[in-house]
C-alpha cells in the first residue's frame, strides 16, 4: 500500500479535529483531488473526510439566524435583541430585498457549494479501491449514495426558498465553462429530488443500526428511512397550496405548478405511509427527550451538534447567578394560545376549562416542554416573569419581551442549580413529522378518514393529552376536511415549535399574509399583593408583502451576472 507521507502534513489538522467531530470542512483548496480520491487508498480515509465536509454544510438550527431561531421570524416568537436590524426581525418585518436579505437565509451560494462538492464526490469516488462492504454494497457505493442524499437535501432547501432552481446533474463546472444556466421548472426540481431518493434508498444504511457500537459512529448518516422521509416531505410541500393551485404567478412554471392536481396530495400520503410501513421508527414516549436523547427511535436524520449548554446560556431566563441566560428567544402569546388544554380542547372552547386567571393550568404538556412561563419550575425555583420579577427585572439587561422564554431543546434543569452539558444535535427529520404529514396529505386527498384520526390521536397521546370519552383525545367525531385541516395545522404548530417548521408551514399553506400582517403579542403580568393580572401587549409589528414574499428573491448578484436567470415575481 502506498506510503502517504506526502499528504500527512496536509491532513494532520483535519484528522486532529475530526477525531471528535465528524462535520469538519475538508480543505479542498490545499489538497489535490488526486490525493482525496486516491487509487491506492484502500480504506478511503481521505475520501471519507471529504464526505464529512459535505455533511458540514448542513445547518444547525440552534440560534442560527443572526443569533435567533428562524421561528423568531414567524408568528411564534420574536427576538429579544434590541433594534430592528437583527436578521430575524428583518425577515419578520419585510425589511429586505434581493440585495439585503440576511446572510443566514441567503443560502443560494452555500447550498450550491454543497451541490458542487457532492458532485465532486459522486464523480470521483469510483477510483478509490475501498474493500469494505455493507449490506451487499461496496462501502464506497454507500458513501456515494450518502453524497446524493445530501445533494437532494440541498436542492430541497433551495426549492422551498426560491421555487425552481438550476439543476446541475453530476456536472462540476470549471472556470472555462458556460455557467449562465436558466432555472429549471419547479416540477423538474421536485421530480429530480424524488428520483434521487428512490435511486439511493436501498443502498443506504438500514435503521436500526446492527451493532450498538455503530450508533455513535454512524448515527448521523442517512438511512433508507431518511431517504423515504425526505421524499415524503418534498412531496408534501409540492402538494401544498403555495405550489399546487396557489402559484403566486399562475402561469409561471418556475414558481410552482400551473394547475391544481389533487393526486399530489395522494402521492404525499403514500410516501409518508412508506416510512411508517418500515416499522423501524416510533414516537418516543417522552416528547422533550426527543431533542436531548441521542440515537432515539424518532430521529430519522440529524445534524451533529456536540454536547454543551449553549441553548440554555443563549435562551434561558435571566436572573440566575449560578446559571447564566440571556433570554434571546421570546415566544409569542399567539404560540402559547395555540396549545390546547390537557383534555385536547382549544382554550377558546367554552367547555375546555380554561381559566384566564390561571392561564397555564391544565394545559397540553407540550406547552411546558416548549415555553417557560410565569410560575414554571426552573433551576430550583418558580419562574417570575411578572413586571419587576426575578426574570423580568425591567432593567437594561436583555430579557423576555413577551413574558415568555424558550424551553425546548434544553436539558432537565427544573430542579438543578446549574446547567450541565447535554446533546445539542439538530433534528432535521423526525417521525412525528411523517405521521402528521400523512394525516395532512390523507385528509386533503380523502377527507377526515379513520386513518387520519388515528395519526392525529397518536401524536396527542404521546404529548400527554387525556384520552377522554371514547378515546378521542379532544377531537370532535365526524369532522369535515376543513375542520380536520385546522386541527392538523394547529397540531403542527404545537408539536414542531422552534424546529424551523412554522416559518415554512405558513408559506406552503399560503396563510402567511393573514398571520404576519398583525402585531405579535405577549403578556404583561402585574402582581398586586398575591394576585396576578394578565394584560395582553403588542410587542412587534410584523409585515408580509403578498404575494412576492412567499418566495425569496434570487440573489441580486446571481441575476446580474447571469442573463438567463429569471428573478422571482415582485422582486
Amino acid at each position: 500500500m502506498k506510503n502517504h507521507k506526502n499528504i500527512i502534513a496536509a491532513l494532520i489538522l483535519i484528522l486532529a479535529i475530526a477525531g471528535c467531530k465528524k462535520y469538519e470542512q475538508f480543505p479542498v483548496d490545499k489538497v489535490g483531488i488526486d490525493k482525496i480520491f486516491d487509487s491506492r487508498d484502500s480504506a478511503g480515509v481521505n475520501a471519507q473526510h471529504y464526505l464529512y465536509g459535505i455533511y458540514s454544510i448542513l445547518k444547525n438550527g440552534h440560534n442560527r439566524v443572526g443569533g435567533d431561531y428562524l421561528d423568531a421570524a414567524s408568528d411564534d416568537a420574536i427576538s429579544s435583541a434590541s433594534g430592528p436590524t437583527n436578521a430575524s426581525t428583518v425577515l419578520a418585518t419585510a425589511s429586505y430585498n434581493s440585495y439585503t436579505i440576511p446572510n443566514d437565509e441567503n443560502l443560494w451560494g452555500t447550498y450550491y457549494g454543497g451541490i458542487r462538492q457532492a458532485n465532486e464526490f459522486v464523480n470521483n469516488i469510483g477510483v478509490v479501491p475501498v474493500l469494505a462492504k455493507y449490506n451487499g454494497f461496496s462501502q464506497k457505493f454507500v458513501w456515494k449514495s450518502e453524497a446524493r442524499f445530501l445533494r437532494a437535501m440541498f436542492y430541497f432547501e433551495l426549492v422551498k426558498r426560491y421555487g425552481g432552481v438550476p439543476l446541475m446533474g453530476n456536472k462540476v463546472y470549471t472556470i472555462t465553462d458556460d455557467i449562465a444556466l436558466p432555472r429549471n421548472s419547479f416540477d423538474d426540481c421536485i421530480k429530480y429530488i424524488v428520483s434521487e431518493c428512490d435511486a439511493i434508498k436501498d443502498s443506504l444504511l438500514v435503521y436500526p443500526l446492527a451493532l450498538p457500537a455503530a450508533k455513535e459512529a454512524d448515527s448521523h448518516r442517512p438511512t433508507k428511512g431518511s431517504a423515504l422521509a425526505l421524499k415524503a416531505k418534498v412531496l408534501l410541500y409540492a402538494a401544498s397550496p403555495l405550489f399546487n393551485g396557489g402559484n403566486i404567478d399562475a402561469a409561471n412554471p418556475l414558481t410552482g405548478y400551473t394547475s391544481f392536481d389533487a393526486n399530489r396530495w395522494a402521492a404525499a400520503a403514500v410516501a409518508c405511509k412508506a416510512v411508517m410501513d418500515l416499522n423501524a421508527y416510533s414516537l418516543l414516549a417522552n416528547y422533550k427527550d426527543v431533542f436531548t436523547t441521542q440515537y432515539n427511535s424518532e430521529i430519522l436524520f440529524f445534524r451533529q451538534g456536540g454536547n454543551g449548554n449553549g441553548v440554555e446560556t443563549t435562551n434561558g431566563p435571566v436572573g440566575f447567578s449560578g446559571a447564566t441566560g440571556k433570554g434571546q428567544t421570546s415566544p409569542t402569546q399567539q404560540l402559547v394560545d395555540a396549545f390546547p388544554m390537557a383534555n385536547g380542547l382549544a382554550i377558546t372552547d367554552p367547555t375546555s376549562g380554561y381559566d384566564v386567571n390561571n392561564p397555564y393550568n391544565n394545559r397540553d404538556p407540550r406547552l411546558t416542554y416548549n415555553v417557560i412561563y410565569n410560575g414554571a419550575a426552573w433551576l430550583n425555583t418558580s419562574i417570575q416573569t411578572f413586571e419587576g420579577g426575578q426574570s423580568k427585572p425591567n432593567t437594561t439587561l436583555q430579557q423576555t419581551k413577551t413574558g415568555y422564554y424558550l424551553r425546548k431543546f434544553m436539558g432537565n434543569f427544573e430542579s438543578t442549580n446549574a446547567y450541565s452539558s447535554h446533546s445539542t444535535d439538530w433534528v432535521i427529520l423526525r417521525y412525528a413529522d411523517i405521521v402528521l404529514g400523512y394525516a395532512e396529505a390523507l385528509n386533503e386527498s380523502a377527507g377526515a378518514t379513520p386513518e387520519v384520526y388515528t395519526a392525529v390521536k397518536s401524536i396527542r397521546q404521546r404529548a400527554g393529552i387525556a384520552a377522554g370519552a371514547g378515546s378521542q383525545y379532544g377531537l370532535k367525531v365526524g369532522m369535515t376536511k376543513d375542520e380536520m385541516r385546522a386541527i392538523i395545522q394547529n397540531e403542527r404548530r404545537a408539536e414542531f415549535a422552534f424546529e424551523e417548521s412554522r416559518y415554512w408551514d405558513i408559506r406552503r399553506w399560503k396563510i402567511a399574509e393573514l398571520v404576519m400582517n398583525q402585531p405579535r403579542t405577549g403578556v404583561s403580568i402585574v402582581k398586586v399583593g398575591s394576585s396576578l393580572n394578565y394584560n395582553p401587549i403588542n410587542v412587534l409589528t410584523t409585515k408580509f408583502d403578498s404575494p412576492k414574499m412567499y418566495l425569496y428573491p434570487i440573489p441580486y448578484d446571481e441575476v446580474q451576472k447571469n442573463p438567463n436567470m429569471k428573478q422571482n415575481p415582485g422582486w
